[in-house]
């Protein structure tokens, strides 16, 4: 479908102390039905006001995303809640759900709770009974969104299947003429986008999305922590594709690069030796060639791009860089990308999920 072609405004703001004389220009976009990208803590999110359904439609258009996969509203304050969601069922619940916001919040934990009916844009919701909810821990969004005065569906601010973006250039390359604006906030934080969750009940909650916030840290928060398929560790599971997803993030294919991407899985010394049969046999097709390596195992390829994504030993700084890495290779035009696999604990858990959808399930264990 082709889109209206857009004049995107750019606006520059101090990342830790934003101004809201600065901000004014892209909240009064926001309050009039635009679209503005802004960075968040974990990615940077295209925003619009989530109650009007003509705003939450541009969206739609400028990612290309498709229409049953919901929107994450995004909230400066917790009294907005009330605004936009029902009561959990029993009062167990609902105290879980609190001490967890009272830990998280702002930070990267999105919460699948009770929409109230007509407070969002059933576009926001893709027609579910639900609405996905946080409070973003970055200055710019959390000004942004209190200077709008609207709560923001915002999912990330790229076209649907790319990688997600970390940088104001990021969302440019994608976007440019096809939204209002770019808030450039400098680069995001975590790198990964928010874990997903709902209430089970007073103690359990299900992950629906690993993403910053890990599992142990929920544990260690005082949670039992369940998983949905497409979530769970070492799933390489489509089990949602022939039903409407719960939250973002568990149905469709996401962050791939154009490059035809597998994830190479087991002993150091094979994946490499394997990966570098690869390499070889794709240059004698004449493919431009890409690995994706960890810091300690880099030097042992020899492709025509070598991309050092972090180290093992801190995979923190591995979801920082992730996306922008899987971008290099397309700005290389490499055509065939092998990439090193991690142990799925902690923040390895989310790393290996957005692994496993940028090369579409494609894992080979060697």
């Amino acid at each position: 479908m082709k889109i209206p072609v857009r004049n995107t405004t750019n606006w520059h703001v101090d990342s830790h102390s934003p101004d809201r004389e600065q901000l004014k220009p892209a909240a009064e976009r926001l309050k009039s039905g635009g679209t503005v990208a802004f960075p968040t803590e974990t990615v940077y999110g295209l925003g619009a006001d989530a109650r009007r359904t003509e705003a939450v439609e541009r969206i739609f258009e400028a990612k290309g995303r498709p229409s049953d996969n919901p929107l994450i509203v995004h909230i400066a304050d917790r009294a907005q809640l009330a605004e936009l969601t029902e009561p959990l069922a029993t009062e167990a619940a609902a105290q879980l759900a609190g001490r967890l916001m009272d830990r998280f919040w702002p930070g990267p934990l999105t919460f699948v709770l009770p929409v109230k009916p007509g407070a969002v844009s059933p576009r926001v919701t893709a027609g579910l009974d639900t609405v996905a909810v946080r409070m973003p821990a970055h200055p710019v969004a959390l000004a942004l969104i209190a200077a709008s005065g609207c709560p923001l569906a915002a999912p990330s601010a790229n076209r649907s299947g790319r990688p997600s973006p970390t940088l104001a250039s990021h969302v440019r390359d994608d976007l440019d003429g096809r939204i209002d604006g770019i808030v450039d906030g400098g680069a995001a934080g975590v790198g990964l986008e928010s874990t997903v969750v709902e209430i089970v009940d007073g103690g359990t909650v299900r992950m629906l999305r690993p993403g910053g916030v890990t599992a142990e840290a929920l544990r260690e928060a005082g949670a039992e922590v369940v998983y949905d398929a497409v979530a769970a560790p070492e799933s390489s599971s489509n089990a949602a594709d022939a039903q409407a997803p719960r939250s973002p993030g568990m149905k469709y294919a996401h962050y791939a690069p154009q490059g035809l991407m597998q994830l190479v899985k087991g002993d150091a010394e094979a994946v490499s030796a394997w990966i570098g049969a690869q390499v070889r046999e794709a240059r004698k097709n004449g493919e431009r060639t890409g690995v994706l390596a960890f810091a300690e195992h880099a030097a042992r390829y020899d492709a025509d791009c070598v991309l050092v994504v972090g180290s093992l030993a801190r995979l923190d700084s591995v979801a920082h860089g992730l996306y922008a890495s899987l971008r290099e290779f397309d700005a290389q035009g490499i055509q065939r990308i092998w990439a090193e696999t991690c142990p799925e604990q902690g923040i390895g858990h989310a790393l290996m999920n957005r692994l496993a959808k940028a090369a579409g399930h494609a894992v080979i264990e060697v």
